[in-house]
């Protein structure tokens, strides 16, 4: 019996996502090879006139492995979870390393106005909706259909 020859992905989606294209397209080796990158799940809410942004950081202590700095618009989380130097356990499923994430704010913000509180694998971030000032100033905008014409000036 004659071997059918394997399905090939189209070509649009090859050049879009030629790793994930390889990796269907070959023999069954295990889980796709995504970024090492690891992050954590964010939520981003108006509440109480605050802005709160809870980051999901279960089994972490919160005053050796979590870190939230805010540099004007930009507040980021860093967290590292360790693994212990016991004999371990035979098989692991656990990630470990370092974890990080940059959040955009709607605008500049003084580190003293943010706080933040760790609850059950919860972070927990909130700052003040008064506390974030909108940058720049306002430039008026004139209609040129509202302005009357004036004929440009001729010097002699």
């Amino acid at each position: 019996m004659a071997k059918l020859p394997r399905p090939q992905a189209p070509a649009r989606f090859r050049v879009m996502f030629p790793d994930l294209a390889d990796w269907l397209e070959s023999p069954w080796t295990g889980p796709p090879p995504f970024p090492t990158g690891q992050v954590f799940r964010l939520e981003e809410t108006i509440r109480d006139e605050c802005h709160v942004i809870r980051a999901e950081l279960p089994g972490l202590d919160p005053e050796n492995d979590i870190e939230v700095t805010v540099d004007g618009q930009i507040l980021t989380i860093r967290a590292e979870r360790r693994q212990q130097q016991d004999d371990g356990p035979y098989r692991s499923e656990f990630r470990y390393g370092s974890l990080t994430r940059s959040i955009r704010l709607p605008a500049r913000v003084d580190a003293a106005d943010v706080t933040a509180r760790y609850d059950r694998g919860v972070l927990e971030i909130t700052i003040p909706v008064d506390a974030v000032k909108p940058e720049g100033t306002r430039i008026p905008i004139t209609n040129a259909d509202v302005m009357p014409e004036q004929p440009p000036d001729q010097a002699g």
